[in-house]
């Protein structure tokens, strides 16, 4: 009979089961902690120092923390940025001081997603980590060096833990089919390929495999007196799944970046395939559409300026028609961006000019282009002696200066040899070469 005041045994998933209790079970991470690796080996000596854990979710850095205080018997504690605040730092510091004093132990005071942690509340750390009060280990999935303050992190080192291979994975759900009493008690039986099945969807996390196995467990139908987890089952727990694509973070910059960087590259396969890893991921497509407008002017510019056109018109048909339409419409900007011919001629200019413009003064515009529209305007001389481009020959003013006299010889626009610029090449160096020959005559003129 149960005892009506004894509180429930809680529930825990299989990744909480699973968690190793020793680093001969740790899966992953055999670049840090293989045999004879540096980490590895000041672990097992007990040598603790500050660190930040860096990867993905699921690749065990709230366990390897773990491991690290039974490792070196020191005490584990632990805060999560997202619920703590400065008055919890200080608490879980005092505690910290309080365990050396009584019985010598240090203590592992390890914060997750470090990350969200303000710039005082990172800084209320600092003291405490010089002392060696605290060996603090901060878990983040973003990358320290944009998320953490440089004094934090230059009293830490930075450890970056990798998406756990496949195979690893297969290994740990049969490991856990095999050790675990409570899927043992159940008698379910999982084929060899579906296990490697769900280790491809779990895409690299170790926490999302597991969940993914308990949930496939759970649905198994039975057949023969046992239960089976078949494709049938594995296609109905995979139906709500998707990649792992962090919105707004790491993961997320990433396949944009490479993209964008094969779209630089003329390699149209692979800014194909990014593109479909983040809609496989739910990228809004929206989004995408807007970098590929980027890309049209930063890298094919007046190179090709038709890229700009298709680019906003792939924009245009996603919002118009939604999906799948407007994805191919994204999918042929890219492909044609790809192979466009290339120009960052434009991007360059403008961020020279907007260089020069925070640097220098502001210099007046010049008297003969300023608006004339009042008759106070017109007596102080605003406009006087502006040539109207229609009236010169061909429709160029030559010698005219547009620029502030301060700085009247500046040159931004360079055209690259290729593609329409080209041409506008050519037409610019006829332009400055009249330019100069006025200028010349000009000079010959004065007394």
């Amino acid at each position: 009979m149960s005892d009506l005041f004894q509180a429930p045994q809680r529930h825990q998933p299989l990744a909480a089961r699973m968690r190793p209790n020793s680093l001969a079970h740790y899966v992953g991470q055999s670049h840090l902690l293989g045999k004879g690796k540096p980490l590895r080996e000041a672990v097992e000596r007990g040598q603790l120092h500050s660190m930040i854990l860096w990867g993905p979710p699921g690749v065990g850095k709230t366990t390897f923390a773990r491991l690290l205080a039974e490792e070196c018997d020191a005490r584990f504690a632990t805060l999560s940025a997202v619920l703590a605040g400065v008055k919890d730092i200080r608490q879980a510091v005092a505690e910290a001081e309080q365990q050396r004093m009584q019985s010598g132990r240090n203590t592992i005071l390890f914060v997750d997603e470090v990350h969200r942690f303000n710039k005082a509340q990172q800084d209320a750390f600092l003291p405490y980590v010089e002392e060696g009060t605290v060996t603090f280990v901060g878990a983040t999935t973003e990358n320290p060096a944009f998320e953490l303050n440089n004094a934090l992190l230059s009293r830490c080192r930075v450890y970056l833990l990798r998406s756990i291979p496949e195979e690893d994975l297969i290994g740990l759900l049969g490991y856990a089919q095999q050790t675990d009493d409570q899927l043992r008690e159940r008698n379910v039986y999982i084929p060899k390929e579906v296990l490697a099945k769900i280790a491809h969807a779990a895409d690299g996390d170790a926490r999302s495999a597991l969940n993914l196995l308990e949930v496939a467990c759970d649905l198994a139908r039975e057949e023969g007196g046992r239960l089976l987890v078949d494709e049938d089952v594995l296609s109905e727990v995979l139906s709500a799944d998707v990649r792992r694509f962090d919105k707004g973070g790491d993961y997320f910059y990433d396949q944009i970046s490479a993209m964008h960087k094969s779209v630089r590259g003329s390699d149209p396969d692979a800014a194909l395939y990014w593109f479909v890893r983040m809609l496989d991921g739910g990228c809004d497509p929206l989004y995408v559409a807007r970098r590929v407008v980027r890309m049209a002017s930063e890298d094919i510019g007046n190179a090709d300026p038709r890229a700009l056109q298709l680019a906003l018109n792939a924009w245009d048909v996603q919002e118009r028609l939604g999906s799948p339409e407007g994805e191919l419409a994204i999918a042929q900007a890219i492909t044609y961006l790809a192979v466009a011919a290339k120009s960052n001629a434009v991007y360059s200019a403008y961020k020279r000019a907007v260089a020069d413009v925070r640097r220098d003064p502001s210099y007046e515009v010049p008297v003969h282009l300023r608006n004339a529209p009042t008759k106070l305007a017109k007596s102080l001389s605003h406009g006087a002696e502006y040539r109207y481009a229609h009236d010169e020959p061909d429709a160029f003013a030559a010698g005219e200066n547009y620029f502030p006299e301060e700085i009247a010889d500046r040159e931004y626009y360079q055209p690259v040899p290729r593609g329409l610029e080209l041409k506008i090449s050519e037409k610019l160096q006829v332009l400055r070469r009249l330019n100069s020959e006025s200028e010349q005559q000009r000079y010959k003129k004065k007394p």
